[in-house]
């Protein structure tokens, strides 16, 4: 008969120690295929040799699932690539916008050049019709006789124009008629010819298109029962020119 064999407590077949062994295991693989936060699934780890089970170290296990736990990764997104059209393009698009500032610089030049030679040719003109204007006007406007001051003073206010106008119809009303009329006066004036039969004595000192200041040599001739004989002065007088729809007219008289 066979010898019964008596274990005692806490001694397990080695059959029942591999197996246990095998459950913890296969329990351990199945909680690492289980789908981790971002529904990913990690690897299924290597079977181990035939005839044993071996469980991983808890270093192993730890870099795995600090592996399987990492975030999405973010892709910096490259530039891209410039393409030697789009270059050429910019180019293009670069020298049109500078020659249109050079278009709009050169028709502005051209506008303000334009301007200023037809501002010049208008003051040329004003230069020389200013002169003649007044060259004809100071003989008349200095000029008067008692026999006939109404017509002189007349004659005189055709030259002139604006306020000068009134203070000169004023002055010889009040003051030059009733002393020419008492004594007799005669006033004869003429602008200065240089003995070699040149244009009078005459000169710009500023003119514009519309104004020109004309300085005149002009002498006067008086005579009355105040003066013995001819009295002569000679006078250097300055007319301020300007232009009116009925030509150029004086506007003032400063004696100098």
């Amino acid at each position: 008969m066979a010898k019964a064999t008596i274990r005692g407590r806490g001694s397990t077949p080695q059959g029942s120690r591999s197996m246990t062994a095998a459950a913890r295991a296969a329990a351990k693989r199945s909680e690492r295929v289980r789908p981790g936060p971002g529904g990913d699934v990690p690897d299924t780890p290597r079977a181990p040799a035939r005839g044993r089970v071996t469980a991983p170290d808890d270093a192993s296990q730890a870099r795995r699932d600090e592996n399987q736990h990492v975030g999405p990764v973010v892709v910096a997104e490259e530039p891209e690539a410039e393409t030697p059209s789009s270059s050429r393009g910019r180019r293009r698009g670069r020298l049109c916008a500078l020659l249109a500032v050079l278009v709009v610089l050169a028709v502005a030049t051209a506008g303000v050049l334009a301007w200023e030679y037809a501002e010049g040719r208008r003051t040329d003109a004003a230069r020389a019709e200013a002169v003649d204007a007044a060259r004809k006007a100071a003989p008349v406007v200095l000029s008067y006789d008692y026999r006939s001051l109404d017509k002189d003073f007349a004659a005189a206010r055709g030259h002139l124009t604006g306020a000068f106008k009134d203070e000169y119809g004023r002055t010889t009303g009040k003051v030059v008629a009733p002393t020419a009329k008492k004594y007799h006066g005669v006033v004869r004036a003429s602008v200065v010819k240089p003995p070699d039969g040149h244009a009078p004595a005459a000169s710009v000192v500023s003119a514009s298109p519309d104004r020109a200041v004309v300085l005149l040599f002009v002498n006067q001739v008086t005579t009355s029962t105040q003066v013995t004989g001819e009295r002569v002065d000679l006078n250097r007088v300055r007319m301020t020119m300007t232009r009116t729809p009925g030509g150029w007219k004086v506007s003032a008289v400063d004696a100098l």
